[in-house]
C-alpha cells in the first residue's frame, strides 16, 4: 500500500496513474490532494494527471526518477536502506578541512559506488568533510548538477539514491562526514513542471525559474525547500548542505528562508544528536548570513569567501581581468586575511560601487569563513577550464596550499588539487533538446566574448562528449612526479594544522599578517608559529627578531641562521618563533 498525496492549490481534479490506472484523488484540505492505492509498492511507477490534461507528469516530491525527468516517478522508501553508520558521531565545521568533489567526474566511471573506492584517498590526505556537488535529478546523462529539476530525487547518471546512501554510509564509516550542495535559487531548463502544480514561481533569474517565497500561496513552496533540507539531512545521513547562490533567494518575508532552514536543522541536529552544519554560497559580503539568530543573523555555520580566493588567484598568478581588478597586492591580502572580507562597504571597481560589511572579528570566528584556491565555479567558469595548475609552478602551488592550510578559515580543496592535476574542470551538460543543447553552447560563446576573448576557438562545446570526459581525473598522476611531492605537502600541512592549535585557532584579531610586497614576501604569525611564506622569483631573507625555534615543514631548502630565516623562491616554511 501506498498513499499518494500531492499540493496542487488550483486545480479541480487529480489522479495518479498507477501502472495503467488512474485513481482520483481526493481534497485533503490547504490545497492537498490524497489517495491510497493498495496495489502500489517500492518499485511501482506513477504519474500525476491534472485536470482534463492527459499528459502524465512526475511527482513533485518524486524520491526515483529511473526514466529521466520527463518520465514516471517510482516509489523509493529511504528507510529500507540497511545503514552502518549507527555509532557516527558527525564532524562539527570548526576545525575541519573540506574537500570539493563532482560524482560524475571524479572517477572513470563516474557513479557513487566508484568514488567509495577513492575514499581511502581522502583519508590518507586527511580531511573531515566531503563536500558533493548536486546529485538530484537532472534532464540529460551528465552535468554540473545545478540545473536540477526534482530536487527529491538522485540523478541515476550516478547510480541513483540507494547508491547515493551507500556512497554516504562508506565515508562515515572511514571518519569522513558528507556535505551536499543544494541548488534552490532556480530550476533548470528543461522538466521544470512544478508550475503546473501550484504557484510554485516567481518569475526568472539569469539561471531560471526561481521560487515563490514570499508570495501568495508561498507557505506551502517554502515548506517544500524545508522539507526538502530535512529529507537530505534525515534519511541520507548527510552532515551538513552547502547553499547556492543564496543572494539569488528573493524573499521579502520579515523571517527570511535562510533563517527558517538555519531553524529546522538546528532542531534537527537536536533529534540525531550530531552536528549538522550549512554552508552558503553568498556574493553579498554581508556576515549576518553567519551571525547567530541570538544575534540578529540568519545562523548559517559558514559561507564560501570568494574575496580570499580573489586574493589569492590574483597574487599567484598575476590576473588583474574581470572581478579580479581590486585583487591581488600583498597589502590587500593581508587585509582580507585579516578581515575574511576585501569590501566591507568599500569601492568594488568591478561592480562600479559600493560593496559589502565589516565582520566584526572579535565576535565571529574565522572557520565561518571557507578559504580555497579552487572550486568548480572558479575553474568551470573560465573559459576554458584551466585550473592554476595550469601555469603555476609547483611550488607557487604549494606555497598557496599553505596560506590557505595555515589559515584561521575554514580550509576547502577541490578534487585534485591536492596533486596539482593537469586535466581542465570544464562546463559540460548534455540537454536531449537539440535546440536547448545550442542555445547552452552559444550562451556560453556570447558570454565569453563580452569578456574579450576568442571565445569561438577557446570555449570547448559543453556538449561534446571530450569536454566531460578531459575534465575527469587521472588517477596515474598522484603517483607521478611532481605530482607525489605536492601531495605530500598537502598531507603534511594539513597534518601539521590538526596537530597545533595555533594554526586551526578561528579568531582573526589574533592573526598578525606581514608582508614585503618589493620581495613578495608574506608572513602569517599564529600565536608561537610563523608561516613565511615567499612568492617571489628569488631567494629571501625574514628577519625573525628573536631567535628561532623548530622547523616544522618547509616546502623547499629553507634554514635558519640564529634571527633569520632563508627561504628559496616560490616556497614557504613554518617555523617556532
Amino acid at each position: 500500500m501506498t498513499e499518494f498525496e500531492v499540493w496542487a492549490p488550483r486545480l479541480q481534479r487529480v489522479r495518479v496513474d498507477v501502472a495503467g490506472t488512474a485513481h482520483d484523488l481526493s481534497p485533503a484540505g490547504g490545497g492537498w490532494w490524497r489517495v491510497e492505492v493498495p496495489t502500489a509498492g517500492v518499485g511501482t511507477d506513477y504519474a500525476y494527471l491534472l485536470d482534463d490534461d492527459a499528459t502524465p507528469l512526475p511527482d513533485p516530491r518524486s524520491r526515483r526518477q529511473p526514466q529521466g525527468v520527463h518520465g514516471p516517478s517510482q516509489v523509493y522508501r529511504p528507510e529500507a536502506f540497511a545503514w552502518t553508520d549507527h555509532d557516527w558521531t558527525g564532524r562539527a565545521l570548526p576545525g575541519s578541512v573540506i574537500y570539493e568533489l563532482h560524482i560524475g567526474t571524479f572517477t572513470p566511471a563516474g557513479t557513487f559506488d566508484a568514488a567509495i573506492e577513492r575514499l581511502e584517498h581522502l583519508v590518507d590526505l586527511g580531511v573531515d568533510l566531503v563536500e558533493v556537488l548536486p546529485v538530484n535529478a537532472v534532464d540529460g546523462p551528465r552535468n554540473w548538477g545545478y540545473d536540477g529539476v526534482l530536487w527529491y530525487a538522485v540523478t541515476e547518471n550516478y547510480g541513483g539514491p540507494e547508491a547515493f546512501q551507500r556512497f554516504v554510509d562508506a565515508c562515515h564509516r572511514r571518519g569522513l562526514g558528507v556535505v551536499l550542495d543544494v541548488v534552490y535559487n532556480h530550476l533548470g531548463p528543461s522538466g521544470a513542471y512544478l508550475d503546473r502544480f501550484g504557484p510554485y514561481f516567481a518569475g526568472q533569474n539569469i539561471w531560471g525559474p526561481s521560487l515563490n517565497l514570499d508570495g501568495p500561496g508561498s507557505d506551502e513552496v517554502r515548506r517544500y525547500v524545508l522539507d526538502n533540507v530535512r529529507m537530505w539531512l534525515r534519511d541520507f545521513h548527510l552532515d551538513g548542505l552547502r547553499l547556492d547562490a543564496v543572494h539569488a533567494l528573493h524573499d521579502s518575508r520579515a523571517v527570511h528562508l535562510l533563517e527558517d532552514v538555519s531553524t529546522e536543522v538546528e532542531a534537527l541536529s537536536a533529534h540525531v544528536r550530531r552536528p549538522l552544519s550549512l554552508i552558503a554560497e553568498s556574493d553579498l559580503n554581508d556576515p549576518k548570513l553567519v551571525t547567530a539568530r541570538e544575534g540578529g543573523g540568519y545562523g548559517l555555520h559558514a559561507q564560501w569567501d570568494d574575496d580570499i580566493h580573489h586574493q589569492l588567484h590574483a597574487a599567484l598568478t598575476g590576473e588583474r581581468q574581470g572581478y579580479y581588478v581590486d585583487f591581488g597586492s600583498l597589502p590587500g591580502l593581508a587585509a582580507t586575511l585579516r578581515q575574511a572580507y576585501f569590501h566591507t562597504d568599500t569601492e568594488s571597481t568591478f561592480r562600479r560601487r559600493a560593496h559589502g560589511r565589516p565582520v566584526n572579528t572579535r565576535l565571529i570566528p574565522g572557520h565561518r569563513f571557507l578559504a580555497y584556491l579552487q572550486n568548480h565555479d572558479q575553474i568551470g567558469n573560465r573559459a576554458a577550464g584551466d585550473r592554476i595548475s595550469a601555469t603555476l609552478s609547483p611550488g607557487l602551488l604549494a606555497c598557496g596550499a599553505a596560506l590557505v592550510l595555515c589559515s584561521p578559515y575554514t580550509p576547502m580543496l577541490f578534487m585534485g588539487e591536492e596533486w596539482g592535476a593537469t586535466t581542465p574542470w570544464q562546463f559540460f551538460s548534455h540537454f536531449p533538446d537539440a535546440e536547448l543543447r545550442e542555445n547552452v553552447r552559444l550562451g556560453r560563446i556570447k558570454e565569453f566574448a563580452e569578456h574579450g576573448w576568442d571565445a569561438a576557438a577557446v570555449v570547448p562545446d559543453p556538449n561534446a562528449d571530450a569536454t566531460f570526459t578531459d575534465s575527469k581525473l587521472d588517477w596515474s598522476e598522484p603517483d607521478k612526479e611532481p605530482h607525489a611531492s605536492l601531495l605530500r605537502t598537502y598531507q603534511e600541512l594539513i597534518a601539521l594544522r590538526r596537530s597545533r592549535p595555533e594554526l586551526s585557532d578561528p579568531w582573526l584579531y589574533r592573526l598578525r599578517v606581514d608582508v614585503r610586497e618589493a620581495d613578495r614576501i608574506i608572513v602569517l604569525r599564529r600565536g608561537a608559529l610563523w608561516v613565511a611564506v615567499n612568492l617571489g622569483a628569488a631567494p629571501a631573507v625574514v628577519a625573525l627578531g628573536k631567535p628561532a625555534g623548530e622547523m616544522l615543514l618547509a616546502s623547499a631548502d629553507a634554514t635558519i641562521d640564529g634571527t633569520e630565516l632563508s627561504l628559496p623562491a616560490e616556497s614557504f616554511a613554518v617555523i617556532e618563533v
